[in-house]
């Protein structure tokens, strides 16, 4: 008991000071909005091309089926995992008159494994 008691004042003496942060001066430099600091902050939105498509998730798409302007675009993104194996998801995209109508997340079993 009294070693654990000197071992915590030894943490909380080694603390620096802890301070709030400060509002920012009247009229001056505003902290951006929150979804300005995330790092996909060009989310994906109904009507984009594909070009604007593949540019929002940073990734290439790749046909999977359809006439031109009436697609199917398959999307892997690289959502981190272990430095041993990577982990990615697929992202279906469906076009319509060359327009973004909608897309469908596919988490299903590792399909390597079965």
């Amino acid at each position: 008991m009294k070693a654990a008691a000197i071992a915590l004042v030894l943490v909380a003496g080694g603390a620096g000071p802890v301070a709030a942060q400060h509002l920012p001066p009247i009229g001056g430099p505003y902290p951006p909005p929150f979804t300005e600091t995330l790092s996909n902050n060009i989310p994906l939105a109904f009507g984009m091309g594909a070009g604007e498509a593949s540019q929002a998730l940073g990734v290439p798409l790749n046909y999977v089926r359809g006439r031109p302007g009436e697609e199917i675009f398959l999307a892997f993104r690289n959502i981190g995992g272990s430095g041993l194996f990577t982990k990615k998801d697929r992202l279906f995209l469906q076009f319509r008159n060359g327009r973004l109508a909608g897309w469908k997340g596919d988490w299903g079993h590792n399909w390597i494994w079965q």
